[in-house]
């Protein structure tokens, strides 16, 4: 593993130089803690000397436990936090090997994330929330509501992976296609690129987005470990197909999709229309509601936080 740090550390400064030259203005930073959140941050620990980092905000009768997506982080979900705190008790948490939570040589199975899941929850005293996830983040929503049913009251899947489903040989070039060395070396203007087919129209207060990615670059062997969890995450994912579970599921459940995703279903190898994915997820689930917002992309939920955000009150009320 020594060996595999290092020849990821000098591609690593290689690919940060050939981005330096693209935006001047960027600063990279030497820790993940040193990258701004919006609200103040806790660690909490859970199993194996791993710490989970969450902000917590606002107070109700309900608590939300916001799951961020692959290679995201809490801040994604601010806008959603910002107005639904007054109402909700909000904790938004980085899993393991992402934002400024531990990182590691971590599995990244949805059983693994589920798992930490859970033991944050008991580290902090939460007996049930509302889980709501994005993307990864809704595929490990569903993973633990199946496995502790009586820790999950209700589900907001936004854009969740799981319902779009592949063959062995799709989930095959997902393993081989995405490598921690491709993740590091991905140059500024591409990580701006892939951030902006999250968006129907990327709007301009979503840069901080690639801002942070970039500062990340400085983090040392945590961006390493980083770029290393994102590719067992895919692995965890196409690993551990929910799809056939999803009648199983005993929670309210609120989809909600953009009507323009360009990530659900995966444009290179399916095409075709995201609101099919949602509604045939809301066919194989029962008890669940299916929105479909116009002009949204795979960050719905940060595109249009005001639609979205009055779709889970009226949902969890």
């Amino acid at each position: 593993m020594k060996n595999y740090l290092f020849i990821l550390v000098s591609l690593f400064f290689t690919a940060s130089i050939t981005a330096q030259t693209f935006y001047k203005d960027l600063e990279r930073v030497d820790s993940f803690d040193k990258i701004e959140y919006p609200y103040s941050v806790s660690k909490q620990a859970i199993f194996n000397g791993m710490e989970i980092a969450y902000m917590d905000e606002g107070s109700g009768s309900e608590t939300i436990l916001f799951i961020h997506g692959l290679g995201s982080y809490a801040p994604a979900w601010k806008k959603n936090i910002e107005e639904l705190k007054n109402s909700y008790r909000c904790i938004a948490i980085d899993l393991p090997g992402y934002g400024r939570s531990s990182k590691g040589e971590y599995e990244g199975s949805m059983t693994f994330f589920s798992k930490s899941v859970i033991a944050f929850m008991d580290s902090i005293g939460l007996n049930k929330v509302v889980l709501a996830g994005h993307s990864m983040g809704g595929q490990i929503s569903i993973v633990t509501a199946l496995s502790h049913p009586d820790r999950v009251s209700k589900l907001v899947l936004v854009a969740p992976a799981g319902i779009e489903t592949f063959s062995e040989g799709e989930k095959e070039w997902f393993r081989d296609a995405i490598t921690a060395k491709g993740v590091m070396l991905t140059p500024l203007d591409a990580i701006e690129s892939n951030l902006g087919h999250n968006f129907y129209k990327m709007p301009d207060d979503a840069f901080f987005m690639v801002e942070d990615r970039y500062a990340m670059t400085g983090a040392g062997e945590d961006f390493l470990w980083y770029c290393y969890g994102i590719t067992k995450s895919i692995q965890g994912m196409v690993n551990q197909p929910v799809i056939r579970d999803l009648s199983k599921i005993k929670q309210p459940t609120l989809i909600v999709m953009g009507a323009a995703d360009q990530l659900i279903p995966n444009r290179y190898l399916h095409g075709g229309s995201s609101a099919k994915i949602a509604e045939h997820g809301g066919e194989l689930i029962p008890n669940s509601q299916v929105e479909v917002i116009k002009k949204a992309g795979h960050f719905v939920m940060f595109e249009k936080a005001d639609e979205v955000n009055q779709l889970i009150v009226n949902f969890l009320n």
